[in-house]
């Protein structure tokens, strides 16, 4: 599985702006194999009938890419035996997996790669990158090719997940993982401050109390902590506008939708923690990681992410799980939502697309197998119990959460409050990306200014949007 830092839409490569990849570089990608070729059958000698299933004879050679890179030593382990055990239902399937330097899906590189049809058969996107791979014609409609006998589980796979990989109601990609937006506290600060860290604000009049009794405490803690730089603020600007109801962009995808009461409404409201309540710390300028390290040493008592950020920070940072929990996102109207999978390259043939699937379904939209075996996971040292991916509905979400409890190896009743309290998810914005990048500098005058002109630094905004609106 990836890396918790990295399972996530295009927020991470947000925050890092990495020098572009050439070509030449991508094609000296390091590439490792995986395979059981077995005996019989021919390149690509399956049925054209894209509802029929794969025939195990069919004999096909698939690239991937991401697989885990040697340093993650436990998720190329599991990646290498989940080949292998796909290999004795279909022993003519080689899957050919690569494992790509650095950063798996770093946005030069992927739009180089687009750009050059160098993608390989499977390859990893996320949710957010659906338009700028259909701009280069460079998934396949999977449309025909996806149903109940080659994917058994897609009644229980939430379809406001599989909507993200839709377009004009074609299906160009299956999920790996999703998240949602919620309130990550530190329960050591909130038990200092006298809260109760089980049960986290759920408005953002309670957040603003509760950050100031944080703040309180001394010593360079803040309550709450903000993003406002390398696009990260816009986005966390984004998710505050959702969670009161609000929009950033309005339903035609072509104007922008903040420059109103509810904007407002969020923009003073982190203007007045600032500069009213000094709860919000003096450093700012944050971007992604700041935060993390800030919770993980026991200096920030809350701010807005998805669970994985737990993961992250026990797995790089040092933290304990324990010190941990999680609230759904306050005001709770709507929260944003992303996330992963994997589409399959325009132009090759059908066999190979339903041998993708085949791997796909087994290897990720499976309970209890491939990345949702927890036993196995909890057996590698790799961690359990938080709260997302988790799209799974009915008989297969019961299951699913049952094994997470089973085998967990953190206290998941610290992010019961996120569990219990759902909170329905909204994709993030056309052009995400510009249009965050905008969205920052409202967030860095507000946290930066004390003197800041709101409306002022709405309108500019408003009118800088509707710009990078206009090119779509």
């Amino acid at each position: 599985m990836r890396s918790a830092r990295f399972r996530r839409t295009r927020r991470a490569s947000a925050v890092t702006l990495v020098s572009a990849l050439t070509l030449t570089a991508l094609a000296a990608c390091g590439t490792s194999s995986s395979s059981n070729n077995g005996s019989g059958g021919s390149e690509g000698s399956g049925s054209s009938d894209p509802t029929a299933p794969l025939d195990p004879k069919t004999k096909v050679t698939l690239t991937i890419d991401c697989m885990p890179p040697a340093a993650k030593a436990a998720e190329l382990k599991e990646w290498k035996a989940d080949v292998a055990e796909f290999n004795k239902t279909y022993p003519n399937v080689t899957i050919e997996g690569r494992s790509t330097p650095g950063q798996c899906l770093e946005p030069p590189r992927f739009t180089a790669m687009l750009k050059a049809k160098s993608q390989p058969d499977m390859f990893y996107t996320y949710f957010t990158d659906l338009p700028q791979v259909l701009s280069e014609n460079g998934a396949a409609d999977i449309t025909a090719y996806v149903n109940d006998k080659s994917v058994p589980l897609l009644k229980d796979i939430d379809p406001n997940v599989l909507s993200s990989l839709k377009q004009d109601g074609k299906l160009y990609g299956l999920p790996t993982s999703n998240y949602t937006m919620g309130l990550l506290v530190n329960r050591k600060l909130f038990t200092q401050a006298g809260l109760d860290p089980d049960a986290p604000p759920r408005t953002w009049e309670e957040v603003r109390t509760a950050a100031k009794k944080i703040a309180a405490l001394g010593n360079g803690v803040a309550g709450f902590g903000e993003y406002s730089a390398g696009n990260t603020g816009g986005w966390h600007f984004t998710a505050q506008m959702y969670s009161i109801g609000g929009e950033v962009v309005d339903a035609s995808g072509k104007k922008a939708a903040f420059n109103n009461e509810l904007g407002k409404q969020v923009a003073e409201n982190l203007h007045a923690m600032r500069w009213e309540d000094d709860s919000m710390g003096k450093t700012q300028l944050l971007k992604w990681g700041d935060l993390q390290k800030q919770i993980a040493t026991d200096k920030l008592g809350m701010f807005l992410a998805a669970p994985d950020d737990i993961a992250y920070m026990v797995q790089q940072l040092g933290a304990k799980y324990e010190n941990f929990g999680m609230g759904p996102i306050p005001g709770e109207k709507n929260t944003l939502a992303g996330g992963n999978g994997y589409m399959i390259k325009q132009g090759i043939s059908g066999d190979k697309i339903k041998a993708a699937i085949a791997w796909h379904n087994f290897k990720n939209l499976t309970v209890a197998k491939g990345q949702f075996d927890w036993a196995r996971t909890k057996q590698d040292a790799l961690p359990v119990g938080v709260p997302q991916p988790n799209f799974w509905l009915n008989d297969s979400k019961t299951k699913d959460d049952a094994a997470r409890v089973t085998h967990a190896t953190m206290p998941v009743q610290n992010f019961k409050s996120f569990m219990d309290n759902p909170v329905a998810g909204k994709a993030e914005p056309p052009k995400a990306q510009e249009v965050y990048k905008v969205l920052d500098n409202v967030m860095s005058g507000l946290l930066t200014n004390k003197d800041a002109d709101i409306d002022k630094l709405l309108a500019t905004a408003e009118a800088q949007v509707n710009q990078v609106l206009a090119t779509q």
